[in-house]
């Protein structure tokens, strides 16, 4: 089911950055319309704030079960009542605290456990150490000795390890939170070449005005390419296809940025 909100910021990807927070979602995940572009106004006045529509998927809602009457009533029985605590036990009967909602702590302990039987399962001598970000992002680092096989081919563990993680403590929530799992600085490094590669081949789109699909990247890597580009004159990002062979297109479109 496609879903949408709208959100505004003082800039395009202010706006948007507001609603990729609210939806907990990254960039790649959602489709980004611009409603109101911003304007700065001379010395301040007339100035207006962007505004963008972020349409989504979400997963369709189960449709409410029919009540179906009875041809006649079913008359039960009363229950016998139970009887009534002594005043010895009325006084010492525990109380029993209701479920109180998910917060930053129990979110915290939710991916620390879920993370720690894990990797013992998987029989890594590792284990998690867990900070939140400026943007209330979980920013997970796995510790240990020879991580090379939880970071896997291009990160294909670790993106795995972060799925599982994702799925385990959002599932059931109202509110999902951004978690992002690492392991010996791998995303900073794949990060970097990223931006270099984008940068590269942005040059050589806007000076052959053709378009370049570049390889299949998981949700993680795109999004580090439409970060790099977003101010990039001449040139705008977009993906094709399916996962797991989406692929970013870097495509020239003179006179726009994204």
């Amino acid at each position: 089911m496609l879903k949408w909100i709208e959100s505004t910021g003082k800039s395009e990807e202010a706006a948007i950055e507001a609603a990729l927070q609210q939806l907990g979602m990254d960039r790649d995940e959602v489709s980004v319309e611009i409603l109101e572009r911003a304007k700065s106004g001379f010395l301040g006045i007339g100035s207006c704030p962007a505004k963008v529509k972020v349409s989504y998927e979400a997963p369709d809602e189960e449709p409410e079960e029919e009540v179906v009457p009875t041809l006649a009533p079913v008359v039960e029985k009363p229950a016998a009542p139970a009887p009534a605590p002594k005043a010895e036990e009325a006084e010492t009967a525990p109380v029993v605290p209701t479920a109180a909602p998910a917060g930053g702590e129990d979110r915290k302990a939710a991916i620390e456990g879920f993370l720690t039987g894990l990797l013992e399962h998987m029989g890594a001598q590792a284990k998690p150490e867990i900070r939140v970000d400026e943007n209330g992002t979980y920013q997970v680092e796995l510790v240990g000795q020879d991580l090379g096989g939880l970071i896997g081919r291009r990160g294909e563990t670790l993106d795995a390890i972060q799925q599982l993680t994702g799925y385990a403590v959002n599932h059931g929530q109202s509110k999902r939170v951004r978690i992002h799992v690492d392991a010996e600085g791998y995303r900073a490094k794949r990060e970097e070449s990223l931006i270099r590669l984008a940068h590269k081949v942005a040059g050589k789109v806007v000076k052959y005005r053709r378009n370049v699909t570049l390889e299949p990247m998981n949700a993680y890597e795109r999004h580090v390419i439409h970060t790099a580009l977003q101010d990039t004159h001449d040139v705008t990002t977009y993906s094709i296809g399916t996962e797991p062979n989406r692929r970013t297109v870097v495509a020239y479109s003179r006179g726009e940025h994204r």
